[in-house]
């Protein structure tokens, strides 16, 4: 199993005083630790370093990991611009990009950033598929593309991505149409559902749909997003999450876990509570420590890459 790291790029994870340049210097420890991978998550809604601007940074000063985002909301960019971004990264990272997507949750995670995108909130799923389906086109070489959403009779050659055919998309998401579409259309899942026993009912569902298809259901990565939080016991752990999921989320624990999943107490129960997921069929973890400074992510970092040999 490969085990990431979710980069603290939002400013409520820098502390008071952090410097966001150490990014820079928490990855590659990241990287030198032994983790597979370094994921950035995408927002308006709060203060963060942006995701595609990290990985660009993290490129050159990598040489391993893959470079992951979780999720990306294409919403938020141009398709073409961002294609031709996404492309980069991947030339300068010598095709080590994943890029994981979604479109939004109703409410207040997911509306308010279409109103400032200027972008319809409806039928959000099928842009999103076509958008990817642009991109697509885009490394492959196209110069025009005619979709419902986006409708280009000439488009100037984009750059060339390092692998033929560009970087494999994940998909985020756990309700019925999304595994469905996971199975269909995308190379991976990255979702973060609190029961594992979902998890697996889940990849099962993507697993017949790729099939249904006529695509390898091996073919498709089955990654996990878990917030995770290692300490002196399950309750030392479950009070510094909940001061976490406030200041992130503005809710508390209790409410965060219902919809999120959420591991922690010793070393012992972080191994436990992971392998659950591994037993449930994940291959790829992307871990979030659940920490509110840089310098507490440090130490989360250090202590979660003490049970990588365990997880692996």
């Amino acid at each position: 199993m490969d085990i990431g790291v979710l980069l603290p790029t939002g400013k409520a994870q820098w502390g008071s005083d952090g410097d966001p340049r150490e990014l820079i210097a928490f990855a590659r420890e990241a990287e030198e630790s032994g983790f597979s991978s370094l994921f950035v998550n995408d927002s308006l809604l709060s203060p963060r370093i942006e995701a595609l601007t990290m990985l660009a940074a993290l490129a050159p000063v990598t040489e391993r990991v893959t470079l992951g985002t979780g999720a990306l909301l294409p919403v938020l960019r141009r398709p073409i611009q961002a294609a031709q971004a996404l492309a980069s990264i991947d030339l300068l990272s010598g095709g080590r990009l994943a890029v994981a997507v979604g479109a939004g949750f109703p409410g207040r995670f997911g509306q308010p950033v279409h109103a400032l995108s200027e972008v319809p909130w409806e039928r959000r799923f099928a842009r999103l598929d076509e958008t990817v389906a642009l991109w697509r086109a885009l490394w492959g070489g196209a110069t025009s593309f005619h979709g419902e959403f986006h409708d280009h009779a000439e488009i100037p050659v984009a750059t060339a991505p390092f692998r033929p055919g560009g970087p494999p998309i994940w998909l985020g998401g756990a309700t019925a149409a999304a595994l469905a579409r996971t199975g269909r259309l995308y190379d991976g899942w990255l979702p973060y559902p609190p029961d594992p026993a979902d998890y697996r009912s889940g990849l099962l569902d993507v697993r017949k749909a790729a099939a249904g298809v006529g695509r390898a259901p091996e073919s498709i990565t089955p990654a996990l997003f878990v917030s995770v939080r290692v300490d002196d016991s399950v309750a030392d752990g479950r009070r510094a999450l909940d001061a976490y999921a406030h200041a992130n989320y503005g809710m508390p624990l209790e409410e965060l876990e219902r919809i999120q999943a959420v591991v922690t107490g010793t070393p012992e129960d972080v191994v436990a509570g992971l392998a659950r997921y591994r037993d449930a069929g994940a291959r790829h973890v992307v871990v979030r420590p659940g920490a509110l400074d840089l310098a507490s992510q440090r130490d989360q970092l250090r202590r979660l890459a003490t049970l990588l040999p365990e997880l692996a």
